[in-house]
């Protein structure tokens, strides 16, 4: 197998690929004698059809049917060879086939190279999470004035489903608690996140932004009809939604595929845990100071 790749762009190469010989050979030979095995021939009992009737009858597919089988599995091959990570479906062009020759182009779109360096030791500031008594009592009011009632009690609170007051307070003060912390955690990733970014300039591939923007197209559109918009009044504002999003979509994309060079770098595997993974090793490596 012969294999050269043109760079196109940072995201997009022309790869040609060009096989000869037994492969192609073996292929032609291992189709006609399935459809030997099968073929329905005026005059010859099935499977009894010489060859020369066979390529008259089948030439054409039989010759579909080699390229059906040849060319994935020769353009998987290219690709393992030449190390290209692609990410899309390729564009097959210029296919040529004869009885031992076979040789196509394909355009694949593959993630960009991302110089990505000094993603150990970020700098995170923290603040100590705390619950203030005046907090608690906000909350605790907030609570007594929905459900309109006069004295907080230890009856009121066994009607919410706590045994006393007390123990109420302390439900509260955990939920704020972990409210606070969620929020706090949020920030951190954020932050962190956008240093990452910060001086990282790369083309992001279109075809993930595209299939990201229509994921989130969909969620959006699911999230109005759920709020009562009707369907068509949804509808005719797709192009306006779709344009709305396409920047988060962009970003979203391009925080994967940092996300996904630092796994590399770092033999943390890419499946659908790998964003969260990373994050808990880049969290484990930054350089934490606590703020006031």
């Amino acid at each position: 197998m012969k294999t050269e790749v043109k760079k196109l762009d940072s995201t997009k190469c022309e790869l040609s690929v060009a096989v000869s010989g037994e492969l192609v050979k073996n292929k032609f030979e291992e189709i006609f004698s399935q459809v030997a095995k099968e073929a329905k021939v005026p005059g010859f009992r099935p499977g009894k059809a010489p060859r020369d009737v066979l390529e008259k009858h089948y030439a054409s597919s039989v010759h579909e049917q080699v390229l059906k089988d040849l060319v994935p599995d020769v353009y998987n091959q290219a690709i393992a060879a030449e190390k290209l990570d692609v990410i899309e479906l390729p564009q097959i062009s210029d296919v040529k086939l004869d009885r031992s020759n076979l040789s196509f182009k394909a355009v694949v779109e593959v993630s960009p190279e991302i110089a990505i360096k000094d993603y150990k030791k970020q700098k995170i500031n923290y603040k100590l999470i705390t619950v203030s008594a005046d907090e608690i009592k906000k909350h605790v009011d907030s609570v007594k004035e929905s459900r309109k009632a006069e004295t907080l009690d230890d009856k009121f609170c066994r009607s919410l489903g706590y045994p006393n007051l007390s123990e109420f307070e302390k439900a509260v003060e955990r939920q704020i608690f972990i409210t606070k912390e969620n929020s706090e955690r949020q920030r951190i990733e954020t932050e962190l996140i956008d240093n990452l970014l910060k001086n990282l300039e790369f083309k992001v591939p279109e075809s993930l932004v595209n299939r990201q923007a229509q994921d989130m197209l969909r969620q959006t559109k699911i999230d109005l009809a759920m709020k009562g918009i009707p369907r068509d009044k949804i509808d005719e504002q797709e192009k306006l939604l779709l344009d709305g999003i396409q920047p988060q979509a962009k970003k979203q994309v391009k925080i994967y595929l940092v996300l996904a060079q630092i796994a590399k770098k770092e033999n943390i595997v890419i499946d659908d845990h790998m964003p969260a993974k990373v994050m808990e090793f880049l969290l484990s490596e930054a350089d934490w100071q606590e703020t006031h």
